[in-house]
């Protein structure tokens, strides 16, 4: 008769923490569905992801000089 094991800590600790990455990963799909939903009804405007605020960190005024 075979005896059952009890599970170590470390592969409770490892199974949650891939629980975890496959629950923040649905989630995920769940607002780039949502997100994308919004777009084609045209709710939510498409703006850049590293500028939330369209801001691309030019100074009005300030020119590139050649030659230097």
């Amino acid at each position: 008769m075979a005896t059952k094991r009890q599970q170590t800590m470390a592969k409770i600790t490892r199974e949650r923490a891939v629980k975890e990455k496959r629950e923040r990963k649905l989630e995920k799909k769940r607002a780039a569905k949502e997100e994308r939903k919004a777009q084609a009804a045209g709710l939510a405007p498409l703006l850049d992801a590293h500028e939330p605020d369209g801001d691309d960190g030019a100074v009005p005024g300030e020119g590139v000089v050649t030659g230097l």
